[in-house]
């Protein structure tokens, strides 16, 4: 796996600071509206983090964890061990679509949109990967200065020039057949931008 394949800037971060960050994942996926039942892809899973949480919150739904980078999935697979509710996809995010076996009920894609070279591109891939009604949510990073989203005593998260606005996010992902439904605050210094799918 080349490190050129990756999205700029949307490396995994240290679990140490992310635990910090959001001590209780559980809450964030409650707060991102993902529910008992549905079928949920983390795009862009890295080391499970979310994925284990999601994976608690859909009970007898499903979760799939999709990254390009099979040690990220390794070590999701080792968050996850034990929960029967989980699979594994390899690829590219822009493949999403052609390697899922059925449309899903949500996308997640959390502090990597930022990164993605054609944002609208990916986000109608995300569409072709979606039911009718499907929901796309992207976790982002607040467009502050890098120096001021610190964690344990550091800066932390993508350069200031990378990150993105509510609205900058709605530009681009409003073109490829959604509309955004809500938004919600991810404290200390994330929003999560939920869209619907409105294309047939």
């Amino acid at each position: 796996m080349t490190k050129d394949r990756l999205f700029p800037a949307s490396a995994m971060p240290d679990r140490d600071w992310w635990h910090t960050l959001w001590p209780n994942p559980e809450r964030v996926v409650r707060a991102l509206r993902i529910g008992q039942g549905m079928t949920v892809v983390d795009l862009g899973c890295g080391d499970g983090y979310f994925t284990a949480a999601i994976a608690r919150q859909v009970g007898e739904g499903r979760v799939i964890g999709f990254d390009i980078d099979p040690a990220m999935l390794e070590q999701a697979q080792a968050a996850c061990e034990g929960m029967s509710n989980c699979s594994w996809l390899l690829g590219d995010a822009m493949a999403l679509h052609r390697l899922l076996a059925a449309p899903a009920d949500y996308v997640l894609i959390a502090n990597t949109f930022h990164g993605v070279p054609d944002k609208t591109a990916l986000a109608r891939v995300v569409a072709a990967a979606l039911k009718p009604n499907g929901r796309f949510a992207i976790v982002n990073w607040y467009p502050l200065q890098r120096e001021e989203t610190t964690v344990l005593g550091q800066p932390r998260g993508p350069k200031t020039e990378m990150r993105m606005s509510p609205e900058q996010t709605r530009m681009m992902v409003e073109p490829a057949g959604f509309k955004l439904e809500t938004r919600v605050e991810l404290p200390p210094y994330h929003y999560g931008a939920i869209f619907i799918r409105i294309t047939a």
